[in-house]
């Protein structure tokens, strides 16, 4: 842990992101729009909502469930959670106190565990954060795929139960043996679960010194200096202890969660190095990462300005956003206000969530995407070459849909294989308001939007693309094709709630109608384990595209590697190359579409 930076110096760059406390100045339940000037499009403006009775519990007859989809809409989703038997129910263990991180969990991975092929789910639980006498707290679950999308509990004989007050997962083979290991951010000491093999774990924490035993947010395993062993990050959030938590009220004059400005109390990010053996060590220091703390809750690794190296971006919570540039050797400069994407285009700092990276505008180099609080838009910074960023949220129509929601969890994804990229986000409150979706004061639907030819996006008649769209507090969202069928599922975990299994429906359809294809890639090192970081570009038709083998990003959660690349009506990938880590790049040829093709390191040509 860090020693607090000056209040004088945090009020400067920190924006509301949260509640009113005791001794902080009230703020107003509707704050000033922002500023669009600057935007290639006229202004985006959200109509004034109609006054409602402000009160700190509604009751039934004040709620307004989602609408149900329009006659004649066919639904993108299907929640079959519990249908495919992924039973779980996430528990924040809030009772009388208002804890900050009981609002801030939980998170979820997707990952082929036991090496079988078929995805596996692994959810993280939180539980309670002061002792109940006589209970012990719920573990994190393991379910293991049967390969055709249904799932059984095997956490009991997994080991990978771990019983800590559980954030979000991070999923690489860090030991260089084929299989897929987890690191799980928690409140408290992390935990990394070595896989033995056939989805069994065992914990290696001490022996590798990874357990941070701060308030633990997003994490990435990386290659972050080429030399063939992933090493990881991990973002904190705030310097934060039951004993110092503080007395707080909304803007309705009720109990609830903190803003994270008044704890005046940013943490910095942890960088691990991988030094083989299953043996990290802490370079927070030596590499910088360490030097500039903020309040870190999503974070992706990718090279964003195209020299060959992967950089780190975090995004903060009320504070500006770091753009870790990679010098080589470990060693990172903070870029984020040169290169454009710290603040909105009017200089502000949002309340940055989850983060997703990837070329939306077909470019060739990858633009992101950060998640905000309701009333602040997305902030979608496109890629102007050489890792300058320009915000243009407006200009692709993320500005308004996005105002309604708080984001967390988010993925961009040809959901439709179409060839354009669509944007899922998990959407839920941190603060109760006088809108009201449930009986839950936090819920709010997911958003779906379809992406258009140009890499413009356009909001569904269905707002989370289901048939009947549902209201809950939304966390973790993790992509992958859980039943072999070719196109892309959501695992969506939901604070004090069941989580949610959205299978996807419109990528069967487009498939199955010829305007829908999508070719998929397993692409894996020579050890066995997936290429975190490696890049895929192929030709589609007229077109070239670029994908990156990425598990990381989104909020809490981490992703099937696997790439998944829709073509429309294209019916075959051509040219299919890889850059791999070190920059060493390989030709593999043709591939037809609507199959998995297994891409090796040393099984292609230079």
């Amino acid at each position: 842990m860090v020693e607090p930076l000056p209040r004088w110096l945090l009020a400067c760059c920190m924006a509301a992101a949260l509640p009113a406390c005791d001794d902080a100045p009230p703020r107003g339940s509707m704050p000033a729009p922002e500023s669009e000037a600057g935007s290639a499009f006229a202004p985006e403006r959200e109509p004034a909502p109609a006054p409602e009775r402000a009160a700190v519990e509604a009751p039934p007859a004040d709620l307004q469930p989602p609408e149900p989809a329009p006659p004649g809409f066919q639904p993108w989703f299907a929640d079959e959670a519990a249908a495919r038997g992924l039973q779980f129910v996430h528990v924040s263990g809030h009772d009388e106190a208002w804890l900050m991180p009981e609002i801030m969990g939980g998170g979820g991975a997707l990952l082929d565990a036991d090496d079988d092929g078929a995805l596996d789910a692994y959810l993280v639980q939180s539980g309670w954060l002061v002792p109940r006498p006589g209970q012990e707290p719920p573990p994190n679950q393991l379910f293991l795929n049967a390969g055709d999308g249904r799932f059984r509990d095997a956490t009991d004989a997994s080991g990978a139960g771990d019983r800590g007050y559980g954030m979000g997962v991070a999923c690489g083979d860090m030991d260089a043996d084929g299989d897929v290991d987890l690191f799980v951010t928690n409140v408290g000491p992390d935990v990394l679960l070595a896989n033995d093999g056939g989805g069994r774990f065992r914990d290696v924490t001490a022996a590798a010194g990874v357990g941070d035993p701060g308030f633990g947010a997003s994490a990435a395993f990386a290659d972050l200096d080429a030399d063939g062993r992933l090493d990881l990050f991990v973002t904190n959030y705030l310097a934060w202890s039951v004993a110092g938590e503080l007395n707080c009220h909304n803007d309705m004059g009720g109990r609830d969660y903190c803003d994270p400005a008044n704890y005046a109390a940013p943490a910095r990010s942890t960088l691990y190095r991988n030094l083989g053996g299953g043996r990290f060590l802490d370079v927070s220091d030596s590499s910088g990462v360490g030097s500039v703390p903020g309040t870190g809750l999503g974070v992706l690794c990718a090279d964003l300005d195209a020299d060959g190296r992967g950089d780190v971006f975090v995004a903060n919570d009320g504070m500006p956003g770091r753009l870790w540039r990679n010098l080589g050797g470990l060693r990172f400069e903070e870029r984020g206000m040169l290169a454009g994407c710290a603040l909105d285009q009017s200089g502000k700092a949002k309340a940055g969530m989850g983060v997703a990276a990837a070329d939306v505008d077909t470019d060739g180099d990858l633009d992101l995407l950060v998640c905000n609080l309701d009333q602040q838009s997305d902030s979608f910074f496109l890629n102007d070459g050489a890792g300058l960023f320009s915000d243009r949220t407006q200009r692709f129509g993320l500005a308004l849909a996005s105002r309604r929601f708080t984001r967390f969890g988010v993925g961009l994804a040809d959901f439709d294989q179409d060839g354009a990229l669509d944007l899922f986000q998990a959407n839920g409150r941190v603060r109760r308001q006088w809108r009201r979706w449930a009986d839950d004061p936090y819920a709010e639907p997911n958003l779906l939007q379809a992406g258009e030819a140009g890499g413009r996006f356009r909001t569904l008649p269905s707002l989370d693309g289901t048939a009947q769209p549902v209201a809950r507090t939304s966390r973790g969202a993790a992509l992958g094709d859980i039943d072999g069928d070719g196109a892309l599922d959501v695992l969506v975990v939901n604070r004090d709630g069941p989580a949610q299994l959205l299978h996807n429906l419109v990528g069967e359809r487009q498939r199955a109608a010829g305007t829908g294809h999508a070719v998929r890639f397993d692409v894996r090192e020579a050890s066995g384990g997936p290429a975190l970081g490696a890049t895929l570009t192929l030709g589609a038709g007229e077109r070239r595209l670029r994908a990156d083998v990425r598990a990381a990003s989104s909020y809490l959660s981490s992703h099937d590697p696997r790439v998944h690349v829709g073509l429309g009506a294209v019916d075959r990938a051509t040219d299919v190359r890889v850059r791999w880590v070190d920059g060493v790049e390989e030709r593999f040829g043709d591939f037809a579409a609507d199959a998995l093709h297994v891409l090796r390191r040393g099984q292609g040509a230079r």
